[in-house]
């Protein structure tokens, strides 16, 4: 109802701007024609009757008074369409500007033309927009630079680790500790890839594709196991509490949402901490939480976390680039469900809703 309401509301500003223009261009017309009329009452006075019946002298009276309704008219109009105009102008030169690329770019009107409500809402939409493109813009280098270190590094390690094995004089302890970085570290690039390309991938996906009918709690089990290496190293308590839940989605998807959610709590998780998965059914849905003790997300953070290239440990102390839960957030909203994050009291808890859908 309130959406209605701000509709009726905005289209009535749009007609009362229509209005309003007409009501300018109407007025340089009524100022012509009493122009000219005043022109035309004067000169007949004072012209006509000395002509008599010089008609060729009427004739060209006639034509002046047209030729100079004509250029009076169009100087008017000139002089006054600067004062509409020169907003629209101002208005073009700022959308090129910010297609240029100058993101830092910001538009206003003018105090008078501001206190209409549709020329406010679309100032304010425009400076919306620019600082929108101008965060995506310093989070998109970011990334890139972070993303350059974050490649750089496993791969500086494989190499160093493979060079000792080709040329060293090694134990079999060694050798065997050494190839298990090896494949460590490979296995961290090809995460860092696997969540760019899936990004790649879901951002260009407006319809949701293969979906099939699945046990939801065997599929979260396998990611546990799966990540099994990563949180036992860290002698994490793992708590699963739920029974079987089936639901029809995209298993392949959703597959990444789990893994993406489990590896963040277990990277976020301290030594001997605890990660709780439930899942709790609703109408025609199901609730999957997956909880971890540790140090809680920033407030100031929390509104960003699902924005791309984003990520709230800024010293990048731990290994990421801001991919996984942009990932996850496509994917949730793909499958018309929806996610939120709390963060208090030393516990973070990201809770998926998820239509069950049929068979």
């Amino acid at each position: 109802m309130k959406r209605i309401n701000r509709n009726s509301e905005e289209r009535k500003h749009r007609i009362a701007l229509t209005l309003l223009f007409s009501g300018v261009i109407f007025c340089l017309l009524a100022v012509t024609m009493l122009i000219m009329g005043l022109l035309v009452v004067i000169l007949l006075r004072s012209d006509i009757i000395a002509m008599g019946q010089n008609w060729l002298a009427v004739d060209r009276f006639i034509l002046f008074l047209t030729l100079g309704s004509v250029v009076l008219g169009t100087g008017l109009s000139i002089l006054a369409g600067r004062i509409p105009l020169g907003p629209i102008n101002n208005l073009i030169n700022a959308v090129n500007r910010l297609a240029s690329g100058d993101f830092k770019t910001r538009f206003h009107f003018g105090k008078v033309l501001e206190r209409h409500p549709t020329m406010h809402e679309l100032s304010d939409s425009f400076n919306k927009m620019a600082e929108e493109l101008e965060n995506t813009e310093m989070l998109r280098s970011d990334f890139i630079n972070n993303f350059s270190h974050e490649f750089k590094t496993p791969i500086m390690s494989i190499a160093g680790f493979a060079a000792l094995l080709k040329h060293g004089a090694l134990s079999e302890e060694q050798k065997g500790e050494y190839i298990d970085i090896i494949e460590e570290e490979s296995l961290r690039l090809a995460r860092m890839a696997t969540n760019v390309l899936n990004l790649s991938k879901v951002e260009n996906q407006t319809i949701l594709t293969n979906v099939t009918r699945f046990n939801l709690s065997e599929q979260i089990r396998s990611c546990v196991l799966l990540l099994e290496n990563k949180w036992s190293r860290k002698n994490l308590e793992l708590s699963l509490d739920f029974d079987e839940y089936e639901i029809s989605a995209s298993e392949e998807l959703l597959r990444q949402v789990w893994i993406n959610l489990i590896d963040n709590a277990v990277k976020f998780t301290p030594e001997y901490g605890l990660i709780r998965i439930s899942i709790s059914p609703q109408d025609a849905a199901v609730s999957i939480s997956i909880s971890n003790t540790g140090s809680p997300i920033p407030p100031e953070s929390m509104g960003k976390i699902f924005q791309k290239f984003y990520q709230a440990d800024e010293s990048h102390a731990s290994e990421g680039n801001g991919v996984g839960l942009a990932v996850v957030k496509k994917v949730i909203d793909l499958h018309g469900g929806r996610i939120r994050a709390s963060s208090q009291n030393n516990l973070t808890t990201f809770t998926v809703t998820l239509p069950v859908g049929t068979a």
